[in-house]
């Protein structure tokens, strides 16, 4: 069973004077803005890279859930931040590291086991297969609450 979804972006003008929306197939966002100073500057907006990390953060949190139910333990919360650290690259940038932390409340469960399903979920995720044998590290610090 394949599952596509769709984002878009638009974009007009050169790279630092330019300007563009990302929009997403739910509409959850829709026309949003980024741009040169999004990315670079820090102006109000989006950027890929806090994209990719909220894409990054919500997928582990499914996944953790799914590895912590083979193992009848269900988390009361699970928090987590996908940090994306791009970098110069040549002439170019590159994503050179994602760090996850996460957070979790799991009633009854070890902190070896919840680390053993925290490893499994960082390694089978399948946002964070997008990143396996690139340029990116993924790291991670994973504590129970």
């Amino acid at each position: 069973m394949a599952i596509e979804k769709f984002g878009t972006a638009h974009w007009s003008g050169d790279l630092q004077s330019g300007k563009g929306q990302v929009s997403t197939e739910s509409g959850v966002l829709k026309g949003t803005p980024y741009g040169f100073n999004q990315r670079f500057e820090g102006a109000a907006g989006s950027n890929p890279e806090e994209l990719v990390g909220a894409a990054h953060a919500s997928c582990y949190a499914m996944a953790l859930s799914m590895i912590l139910g083979q193992h009848d333990a269900k988390a009361d919360d699970i928090d987590a931040r996908a940090t994306v650290t791009l970098d110069k690259d040549g002439e170019g940038f590159s994503v050179t590291r994602v760090h996850l932390d996460v957070t979790a409340k799991v009633p009854g469960l070890s902190e070896e086991k919840f680390l053993e399903a925290a490893n499994a979920a960082k390694e089978g995720c399948p946002i964070s297969k997008l990143y396996q044998g690139g340029t990116a590290e993924i790291t991670m610090t994973a504590k129970l609450a």
